[in-house]
């Protein structure tokens, strides 16, 4: 196997999952940018908070039936709770980098409050995806190697099951207690 194959496999996953958010992050990023924008005359801080409230809705469905909908959640409310709470900071990254632009006297050009939301855009999509899949949908467990069918035979192999009882009956599971009183 080449060597871009095996790096692939590796990180197969991840890299499905990035696509997939980012493609949802295009849409939210949208939302937000248009939102932002339409309502800007009714104050930047509060353009960019229900902006970002309507894309955190949006895509909110987008990450959990399609981006990460192969991950466990705790649960539904727990899961769009965080999933809220974790936008709420990717909005105080917003907050930051349009206060940035107050402190150098750059806060009321409209040019430079776009150029703060592409910043606060990039940082805020590093965390959330990064919190997404720490916090809210977990990466399922990978199966442990072999299964629970080749049990006697590994029993066997290490002498707690007679050959005959190992290889032979497959109800084995299922009768534990008379094959015990049996030997």
């Amino acid at each position: 196997m080449s060597s871009i194959r095996k790096l692939y496999a590796r990180f197969r996953q991840l890299i499905h999952e990035g696509f997939k958010f980012m493609l949802i992050g295009v849409v939210g990023a949208i939302v937000t940018f248009g939102a932002a924008n339409a309502l800007h005359s009714i104050g930047k801080y509060k353009a960019i908070t229900i902006a970002t409230i309507l894309a955190t809705a949006i895509t909110y469905l987008g990450n959990r039936y399609w981006t990460f909908r192969h991950r466990q959640g705790k649960g539904m409310t727990r899961d769009s709770t965080m999933f809220f709470v974790l936008n709420g900071v990717g909005l105080l990254i917003y907050y930051g980098c349009i206060g940035l632009l107050d402190v150098a006297g750059l806060g009321h050009d409209l040019a430079w409050y776009n150029v703060a939301l592409v910043v606060g855009t990039a940082l805020g999509t590093l965390f959330r995806f990064w919190s997404y899949r720490k916090w809210i949908w977990l990466a399922t467990p990978a199966p442990i190697a072999g299964s629970h069918e080749d049990l006697p035979e590994k029993l066997t192999a290490v002498g707690v099951l007679s050959v005959t009882q190992g290889s032979a009956d497959r109800n084995w599971p299922h009768e534990p207690a008379e094959r015990l009183r049996e030997s």
